[in-house]
């Protein structure tokens, strides 16, 4: 059992790392053996996402001293929390993937860029591509029309050269 200040010191921790996220996710994990906790666990440390466990009475004082009460029905029963920084996307996208694979977890709710998301809000993040995916889309689009004037140009070339 924690005292009263450890509690309060845990509230303060769990509060900053809130604050440094830039999206975080709400997960009941309830049902994950220990092979399937691992394999999530890995998948977020890979994306850099933090991925914690945490008492949910800690959790919801800590959101209650950032301004959010949206995540009070949330807070029932086994919750993870999946932090992400860089990435804001990153930790809806692994839930709802390893949800589809292991068909036990749930996303319940979260928040991104300060606004909540219920859990159809972060299944719609989920699905913006990472910023690496983002970026090759772009580059293919600036080399497509490069990419045809180049076909063009050869084949004009191609055709003089026969005449």
């Amino acid at each position: 059992m924690l005292n009263k200040e450890q509690k309060k010191a845990k509230v303060a921790e769990i509060k900053e790392k809130l604050e440094k996220a830039s999206s975080f996710i709400l997960i009941d994990y309830k049902g994950l053996n220990v092979a399937q906790d691992t394999e999530l666990r890995n998948a977020y440390r890979e994306c850099d996402v933090t991925y914690e466990v945490m008492k949910n009475r800690l959790l919801a004082l800590a959101l209650k001293e950032l301004g959010y009460d949206q995540f009070d029905e949330a807070l029932k029963g086994p919750t993870a929390v999946a932090m992400g920084s860089d990435d804001i996307a990153a930790p809806a996208r692994i839930a709802l993937e390893k949800s589809k694979a292991f068909k036990k977890i749930t996303i319940k709710c979260g928040l991104a860029e300060g606004k909540f998301l219920d859990e159809a809000g972060c299944q719609q993040l989920a699905t913006i591509p990472s910023r690496d995916g983002l970026l090759s889309q772009i580059i293919g689009l600036l080399q497509s029309p490069i990419a045809g004037l180049a076909r063009v140009l050869q084949a004009i070339a191609e055709k003089h050269a026969e005449a």
